[in-house]
């Protein structure tokens, strides 16, 4: 099983990327919480160059608070990263969390049928990229 879905974005520049794939959570209920440039972080920690990557911490608040309801600590898995990255051909390459593969080894079966449809959200934002 892999641990995230993902698409390129042809013809997109980072910037644009970021901006639709905001908007395209936005329709499946998701905010943006947090942004983590980890290229700055990079250069700034430990002078490194690194290609652009911002890490977006995504969340549905309803999801969230069921999963919270039924798992307390599920806030380990909070919340879903979608990565936006430039790769070394140019292309921007965005890469979602799949919510099943991070909660397989809870144990705690009330969260499967919040993951798989956490999952189709996040595999819907990925497929309206392409």
């Amino acid at each position: 099983m892999s641990y995230y879905f993902n698409a390129v974005l042809k013809g997109k520049s980072f910037e644009e990327a970021l901006e639709i794939v905001t908007a395209e959570l936005k329709k499946e209920g998701f905010g943006v919480l947090t942004e983590i440039d980890v290229s700055a972080t990079l250069k700034a920690k430990i002078d490194v160059d690194f290609k652009k990557y911002k890490i977006l911490g995504a969340c549905n608040p309803h999801f969230a608070y069921k999963a919270l309801q039924n798992e307390d600590k599920i806030g380990v898995f909070l919340p879903c990263n979608v990565v936006v990255e430039e790769n070394d051909n140019g292309e921007v390459e965005v890469s979602a969390v799949d919510p099943i593969a991070s909660m397989i080894n809870v144990g705690n079966e009330h969260l499967g049928e919040i993951a798989a449809e956490v999952q189709q959200k996040m595999k819907n934002v990925i497929n309206n990229l392409a």
